[in-house]
């Protein structure tokens, strides 16, 4: 190689040899290949990819510098121990070049694992010290909205999780969505993440912007370095102290961030958060049909069981006909009575007139008493005045028989009139009575059994007891025999009634010699 580069005059320049990149990236193969041959090498697994061709590339870093690293597949296929993202490994392999990218790399033969990785302990003992705080408290995580009317979005808005919430919204019930852009990865990462967790939460609820009623900080799978912006403190602690709910959907299903311990419910993949942001419209209308259903079946079985108990009390409830019969008996008895009645009061009326009458003295003595009460009420005075009024006339009466006996005529006349009311009264309510009664007695005979009688039937009693079944009969029973003329003919019966009904006979006719006895069958 040093031939190749040889120069007398560094100076000059014009003099060196000139090669093609070929000749200079072997030169540079041969020199670090031949310069340090195997090397073992203690690091930390970066970001590993495996193609279809079965090698393995991945990265080897401690906190200042990284290390591109292959591993052929023949001897990935042989290794015990996989490498993994963040695992603390060492390797033996020997340096190389890779022209193609102008890059040195290492070629690893062998991997061992040599513990955990510094960016994994690091991030152990942070997630530590941030749950002694009580940052990761189930007590602190809030319950999220069924249905919120804004979700606030804090991703990047030129990737494709905006996309894939978007589109699961839409799909499942569409909502307003703010988009908060930030950088998801990088240094920028931490603070705007942090930065606009708290600007969603300092939204005024009434203002221009609408606050979202729930927030979704959401980003794409990656490494552990491309995640490492949610493990940041500020972004934890933003995340504990929102006041607006908080999905989590950083990631894969399989990575995990400290911001996933600090929200208040984590989703595997941001398509999965918007899933869990809201319902499905379609399930939640089937739903409200179901219950609908179930309420109009309800109402229905309510009216039923409500219409029973009614029916039931109403046949429990007496005819109106009964509970008016008794007090229309008792109504038309008193107007029966009440012709006769007002004859007699009105006579009693008259003689006890006549009787006062003829006798002012008496009437004097009657109007005494009322007087007397009179005389302790507010109008004593006037009233007493009338009484004295009534008295001076009476006297007066005294003196003229002819003033007294018109007023006996006028008496006399009243009397009449109300006599003649009443005998008007009578004789329009005795008509209806009447044919109240004809009616009946039309119904009497209608329902009485001697109607059944004249159809052939006849009655049997023995002694006191109504026989309606002839097997209650025993031989020597006598019987009383009623027909339809209401005559009673005596009978003995001979034998055993029969169980079954037999052919009628024709009964002999009793001759006029008979003492009235005979028998039924």
């Amino acid at each position: 190689m040093s031939d190749l580069f040889d120069d007398d005059e560094p100076g000059a320049g014009g003099n060196a040899p000139t090669v093609t990149i070929s000749e200079l990236s072997g030169a540079v193969k041969r020199a670090i290949e031949g310069g340090f041959g195997h090397v073992r090498v203690r690091a930390e697994v970066g970001r590993v990819s495996r193609p279809r061709s079965g090698h393995v590339y991945l990265d080897l870093k401690d906190d200042r510098a990284v290390l591109a690293s292959i591993i052929w597949k023949g001897v990935a296929s042989k290794l015990r121990t996989q490498p993994e993202e963040g695992m603390e490994v060492i390797v033996t392999g020997k340096l190389t070049t890779f022209a193609g990218q102008s890059r040195y790399q290492m070629v690893i033969e062998s991997l061992a694992p040599a513990g955990v990785g510094a960016l994994m302990a690091m991030l152990e003992k942070r997630r530590n010290a941030l749950a002694a705080e009580g940052l990761f408290d189930a007590e602190r995580k809030r319950a999220l909205p069924f249905l919120p009317k804004v979700i606030g979005v804090v991703t990047s808005p030129s990737g494709a999780v905006i996309r894939d919430i978007l589109h699961r919204l839409r799909d499942r019930f569409p909502r307003e969505v703010l988009v908060w852009p930030v950088a998801v990865q990088g240094e920028r990462c931490a603070a705007e993440v942090a930065a606009a967790i708290r600007g969603f939460n300092n939204l005024a609820p009434d203002g221009p912007i609408p606050r979202p009623d729930l927030l979704i900080v959401a980003r794409g799978g990656g490494s552990l370095e491309d995640l490492w912006g949610f493990n940041e403190e500020i972004v934890v602690r933003a995340a504990a102290d929102s006041q607006i709910p908080l999905i989590s959907a950083v990631g894969h299903e399989t990575d995990t961030t400290l911001i996933d311990f600090a929200s208040d419910r984590r989703a595997p993949t941001p398509t999965a958060a918007a899933e869990i942001a809201v319902p499905v419209r379609a399930e939640l209308r089937a739903a409200l049909a179901a219950l609908d259903e179930r309420r109009i079946a309800g109402m229905a079985r309510i009216l039923r069981d409500r219409g029973d108990r009614v029916r039931a009390a109403a046949r429990a409830l007496p005819r109106a006909q009964t509970l008016v019969s008794d007090p229309r008996q008792r109504l038309d008895r008193a107007g029966d009575r009440l012709p006769t009645a007002l004859g007699r009061m009105a006579d009693r009326k008259r003689l006890a007139l006549t009787q006062v009458a003829f006798d002012p003295a008496r009437l004097v003595a009657h109007l005494a008493e009322p007087r007397a009460k009179l005389r302790n009420m507010s109008l004593g005075r006037a009233i007493l005045k009338g009484l004295s009024d009534r008295q001076d006339r009476v006297k007066r009466a005294q003196l003229r028989p002819a003033g007294l006996i018109r007023m006996a005529e006028e008496r006399r006349s009243l009397t009449t009139q109300q006599a003649q009311r009443l005998h008007r009264a009578g004789a329009r309510i005795l008509p209806d009575r009447a044919r109240a009664l004809t009616s009946l007695g039309r119904t009497l005979e209608t329902l009485s059994y001697h109607e059944v009688l004249n159809r052939g039937f006849a009655v049997v009693h023995r002694g006191d007891e109504l026989i309606k079944n002839p097997n209650a009969l025993s031989a020597g029973d006598t019987l009383s025999i009623t027909f339809a003329d209401h005559k009673t003919t005596t009978a003995r019966v001979e034998g055993q009634a029969a169980s079954k009904p037999r052919a009628a006979t024709k009964a002999p006719r009793p001759s006029s010699k008979d003492s009235g006895q005979g028998s039924l069958f």
